[in-house]
């Protein structure tokens, strides 16, 4: 009677495996076809429903949509075949988001089983493990294969965009949020980003640099035949800056994208500094402002994707840092990197030198020691700066040493966004064994009064921020350790 009891609970077990299965087979399936969508009807496209995906003003043909389907590998690459053959799924153990984040390993590839010899360990394969062994839930694990998909969209923009200078380069013609002028690229993967983000179903909010507020992400489809209309949330916000340094674009330098996500506080009475101008909004509009404005110590996964001579993936989970480089034969992020761990030391710094004269007489006197060897090692410092935050923190992530956006007397809370750039970056700094702060105080810890409140941000490896960070400690200029405090207690309003 054991050994019949024991049959049955194995065939149930069996069937649930199979209906999880089937449930995230149809889940991808409907994503790939959406991506689909976008790379074939244009960049306006509209998700309308998973069997009525349109585009506003380039409709897709019963041919066409055929040769979209037959050519998904080819254009969106391997990844929706992938992920339908990956048959090991589970369902993921959700998590208690954490409010502050040690060092830890990332997963282990070695430990990985039945590792396709020709591709390595993929982004979908590497996320799949991570959902079992409980490191991330499902919704995450939806979140990060729509940035994927959408970043491998984008990495084709960039290369081509010299190849359709009318349609990709240049000045769209207005201004940003920050009075920056938008570059047409700037637009064009902002869309791209939202939608692929929206239509996971898993957000709750979402926030872009290049849009005055947070929106609601909540999914909505057009009415079925039925006259159901299909709808979907979700507990994560995702901010991002869906091309870092696009002033750098038409000159084909490294560009990038910027991504932090934050999982929508439980508590019914977080408390949230909400800017004094919320009775010019509504109820939605304020409800996603306050699941946005989170310090940094409140991620649960952040990274950046850099276009240059390959396109990297580099992101954090919480657990380490890992990244991975687009195959473009197969259409798939590679495996690449599987521990990233910044040295303790570096012999580069990256800032804009030009402003030497206006920073703040701490950081003055850290550059001019390190560039003439007058510093703790003893080693002369080189410079290296390429205009784009994505780049020059990754170069000094695997390499060493220090980026630096610092403050100024024209900008005295500096240039970068916290929410978008700073905060994300940080955590994936501190997570490979770096540091980043403001010069007083962590950016991790400072609570944002507005989406696109700027901060000043020293980041690199550990010893050498700590270094420069005693400069910060000896000065006794009492304005400057103000601005500092006050950003930390929320009373910063820009």
């Amino acid at each position: 009677s054991s050994s019949k009891l024991l049959g049955c609970c194995l065939v149930q077990r069996s069937c649930q495996i199979v209906a999880m299965r089937n449930a995230e087979f149809r889940s991808r399936t409907v994503a790939a076809a959406g991506l689909l969508a976008l790379a074939y009807g244009g960049y306006d496209t509209s998700f309308a429903s998973p069997n009525t995906l349109k585009a506003r003003e380039t409709p897709l043909s019963h041919n066409r949509m055929q040769r979209a389907n037959s050519s998904a590998v080819g254009v969106i690459g391997a990844g929706a075949v992938a992920a339908c053959a990956a048959a090991a799924v589970r369902p993921g153990r959700p998590t208690k988001a954490k409010t502050s984040r040690t060092k830890t390993s990332a997963l282990n590839p070695d430990n990985f089983s039945d590792v396709c010899d020709q591709t390595g360990v993929t982004l979908n394969r590497y996320m799949i493990e991570a959902n079992r062994q409980g490191v991330v839930d499902t919704d995450i694990l939806s979140v990060m294969n729509s940035i994927r998909e959408a970043t491998k969209v984008i990495s084709k923009l960039v290369n081509t965009a010299p190849l359709a200078q009318a349609e990709l380069l240049g000045l769209e013609g207005a201004i940003n949020v920050q009075g920056e002028d938008q570059k047409k690229l700037d637009v064009i993967t902002n869309d791209v980003l939202k939608k692929a983000l929206r239509y996971t179903g898993k957000l709750g909010t979402m926030a872009s640099e290049e849009e005055d507020m947070p929106v609601n992400a909540a999914l909505s489809l057009e009415t079925t035949a039925s006259g159901t209309v299909l709808s979907d949330t979700g507990k994560y916000v995702c901010v991002f800056d869906p091309l870092d340094g696009s002033s750098n674009v038409d000159a084909g330098i490294a560009v990038g994208t910027i991504f932090g996500i934050f999982k929508e506080s439980e508590e019914t009475n977080a408390v949230c500094n909400l800017p004094a101008n919320i009775k010019d909004l509504d109820g939605d509009q304020v409800s996603c402002l306050a699941a946005t404005l989170q310090p940094g110590k409140a991620l649960v996964a952040a990274g950046y994707v850099l276009y240059s001579c390959s396109t990297e993936l580099v992101f954090t989970l919480g657990r380490g840092v890992v990244g991975f480089t687009l195959d473009s034969s197969i259409g798939e992020y590679v495996l690449t990197r599987p521990n990233i761990e910044i040295p303790s030391r570096g012999k580069i710094y990256s800032c804009n030198e030009a402003n030497i004269e206006n920073w703040d007489e701490p950081f003055q006197d850290y550059i001019k020691d390190i560039q003439t060897g007058n510093c703790e090692t003893g080693d002369k410092y080189s410079l290296r700066y390429i205009g784009s935050m994505v780049g020059d923190v990754h170069r000094t992530l695997l390499y060493g040493g220090l980026f630096a956006y610092p403050a100024d007397t024209k900008n005295k809370d500096g240039k970068l966004r916290l929410l978008y750039e700073a905060a994300p970056m940080s955590f994936l700094l501190e997570q490979a064994g770096g540091l980043a702060i403001t010069g007083h105080s962590r950016v991790m810890d400072i609570p944002p009064v507005s989406v696109h409140q700027r901060v000043p941000i020293i980041l690199g490896s550990k010893e050498d921020v700590e270094e420069c960070k005693k400069y910060y400690e000896k000065c006794d200029d009492p304005k400057l350790k103000e601005r500092c405090a006050n950003r930390l207690k929320g009373l910063v309003t820009a």
